[in-house]
């Protein structure tokens, strides 16, 4: 049960090591497509075709005949990541050894819906994916197995592919044994939620030091971007480094782009302006003069 490229390589790796997956469900196709009208159908939905798995994709799970329908899949265990439904009780009871999650933190920190950008939003050092027994609670079940991996300077995008991977690996490892990986209850200490990312977060904040404003780069590349606007139009900022420099928050201080933040300073090194391709600072630059002293 998954939607997003996340929870592709779960659904591959239980395919490579021999277990017969009953069904995927995913969320239904949406309009998507270079018009944004052709339904779309998901990363799982196209994968799991790919592999020949029955694929079902309910708006919902709350009817009794969409969760009789999962019952009668008599499935041993469903394997849950990043599938965006809630699942009711009667779902989470209906396998025979419930349902396991792969979420993608270090419980009990960052419960919720967007954990990985939370993480790097934050600043935090390390994260991880767990694999977790799910209840009624949101995210608040005992974990069985846990990777971790540092975030360095790592974007949403390269640490979900990374993450995405650690998480195949665990599940697979705990489904091999699963009597080998008790339940671990999380602490109740160090509880954190990583709510869904709101739009305005994505414009770039000047008015915070440089370090933060970069953390806004990397947690929203390279989807859905963030950025800042001049004369009207809006460019994504995919990448940047903090360097030295001191203005008013928002003032572009040379002919690099080099803009100043609270304290410090953030030189964009890969942008994109709407309906272009991503390219280099100085590409960009060289098709839209924003001069030293503008104000973005």
């Amino acid at each position: 049960m998954g939607t997003p490229d996340f929870a592709v390589p779960a659904l591959q790796a239980l395919v490579a090591a021999g277990h017969q997956v009953v069904a995927a469900y995913t969320q239904p196709p949406r309009p998507g497509g270079r018009r944004g009208k052709e339904l779309t159908p998901t990363p799982v939905h196209r994968k799991a075709e790919e592999l020949g798995i029955a694929v079902r994709h309910p708006a919902s799970l709350k009817g009794a005949e969409e969760q009789a329908a999962f019952a009668a899949l008599g499935a041993d265990i469903a394997v849950v990541a990043a599938y965006g439904l809630i699942l009711p009780q009667a779902v989470l009871d209906a396998p025979k050894y419930g349902c396991l999650n792969l979420h993608g933190s270090l419980l009990p920190r960052w419960r919720g819906a967007a954990p990985i950008q939370r993480a790097i939003l934050a600043g935090d050092a390390e994260t991880g994916v767990d694999i977790m027994r799910m209840e009624a609670g949101l995210d608040t079940g005992p974990v069985l197995l846990e990777g971790r991996t540092p975030i360095n300077r790592k974007t949403a995008g390269e640490l979900t592919g990374e993450l995405a991977q650690i998480g195949a690996d665990l599940i697979v490892r705990v489904l091999a044994d699963l009597a080998a990986y008790p339940e671990v209850p999380q602490p109740d200490d160090g509880v954190t939620y990583a709510k869904k990312i709101d739009k305005a977060e994505t414009r770039l904040d000047f008015a915070q030091d440089a370090a933060q404003v970069e953390r806004q780069v990397r947690a929203f590349a390279p989807a859905p971007g963030a950025w800042f606007e001049y004369q009207g139009e809006r460019c994504k900022v995919l990448a940047a480094d903090v360097v030295e420099g001191s203005g008013a928050p928002g003032e572009v201080l040379d002919d690099a782009l080099t803009i100043a933040c609270a304290s410090g300073a953030l030189r964009p090194t890969l942008v994109q302006r709407a309906g272009r391709p991503a390219m280099a600072t100085a590409d960009l630059l060289r098709g839209w003069a924003i001069a030293a002293g503008a104000k973005l």
